[in-house]
């Protein structure tokens, strides 16, 4: 078909093909962005949903301490302090971004800290090694969480903190995280994920994170365009099945700890019937698990404190923070 403009000016064909190109060229810059930009997420059947974009934008206060739990310059954490003597609950929360260094920094959870802080909670949000940066992958990416998770030994005497009252909190790939985080005392000896005395948790909260890296691979790096998974272990369950079964809280179970499980209406990355999985395997086993959905919710819905997901989150944290499951 004839462009309009083309038979608009029916006679100036090389400026009609200069029209075409530079019209191409604009299509393909587009397309470069969307790559760019992160993570792919769909339309909300009623209403547009939020994108990594969003999340990032809302507006957040700085930590009172930024401190490395390692030698590289992505080991650290973010400590945010409520007022008063304490001793303080912590909650540890792990940022997602598809495993990958370009998506995501502890700032998409930052405003999730002030908003616990307020709460009378600290929080302890994590930066690691990830895709891209030297180190991160397998197992880089995981040993720096539970290195990041025990650190909290080293602040918790000067800052105040009841290592008895800890909780993790991932979105995303960071869920994923939390959840082996809470499960790695279940790895044999014989992984290099295993650690002889991990930090005890009260519970551990997974806002939309993979449970069995076996399942939607295809699914999960088309929505991250990219290999992420099988580059994170360095290959498909095919070739690597030692490290898909000690990365998959899934293959940990029992955990031995209550775990809630929240997804959005509308979440793409982790299909519902994967997270239903999960807890009915989980509950087989003998744990204490609970399934939350939230409507009209998409996947970055969860990681902000201005959406309807939060109430339901922040009395999930307060809940496990005590040792329970919160109320169905």
């Amino acid at each position: 078909m004839i462009p309009p403009l083309c038979r608009v000016l029916r006679g100036m064909n090389s400026r009609c093909m200069a029209a075409a190109f530079v019209g191409s060229l604009l299509a393909l810059a587009s397309a470069c962005e969307r790559t760019k930009a992160g993570p792919r997420t769909a339309p909300a059947s009623a209403g547009r949903l939020m994108t990594p974009q969003d999340l990032q934008e809302i507006p957040s206060q700085a930590p009172d301490r930024r401190l490395a739990y390692g030698e590289d310059s992505s080991q650290y954490g973010e400590l945010r302090l409520p007022t008063g003597p304490g001793p303080h609950p912590v909650v540890v929360l792990i940022h997602g971004g598809c495993f990958k260094a370009a998506y995501a920094t502890p700032r998409d959870l930052a405003p999730m800290g002030d908003a616990l802080k307020s709460e009378g909670i600290a929080t302890w949000s994590l930066e690691y090694r990830r895709l891209g940066q030297s180190g991160g992958g397998w197992p880089g990416t995981y040993l720096d969480v539970g290195r990041a998770v025990d650190y909290l030994r080293v602040l918790a005497g000067k800052h105040h903190l009841d290592l008895g009252r800890v909780v993790l909190l991932g979105h995303s790939a960071g869920g994923h995280l939390a959840m082996w985080a809470a499960a790695r005392a279940r790895e044999p000896t014989s992984s290099p994920l295993h650690v002889r005395d991990p930090l005890s948790v009260r519970g551990v909260i997974d806002l939309a994170g993979p449970l069995d890296l076996t399942a939607n691979i295809s699914g999960y790096e088309r929505l991250c365009r990219d290999t992420v998974i099988t580059s994170l272990l360095g290959g498909p369950p095919t070739t690597m099945p030692e490290r898909y079964a000690e990365a998959s809280p899934i293959r940990l179970l029992p955990l031995g700890l209550p775990q809630v499980l929240v997804i959005g209406e509308h979440e793409e990355f982790v299909p519902r019937p994967l997270v239903e999985a999960y807890e009915q395997a989980a509950t087989r086993a003998g744990d204490h698990v609970r399934l939350i959905v939230i409507p009209r919710a998409g996947h970055f819905e969860l990681a902000s404190p201005r959406t309807s997901a939060w109430p339901v989150i922040e009395t999930v944290i307060k809940s496990l923070l005590d040792g329970r499951l919160p109320p169905r």
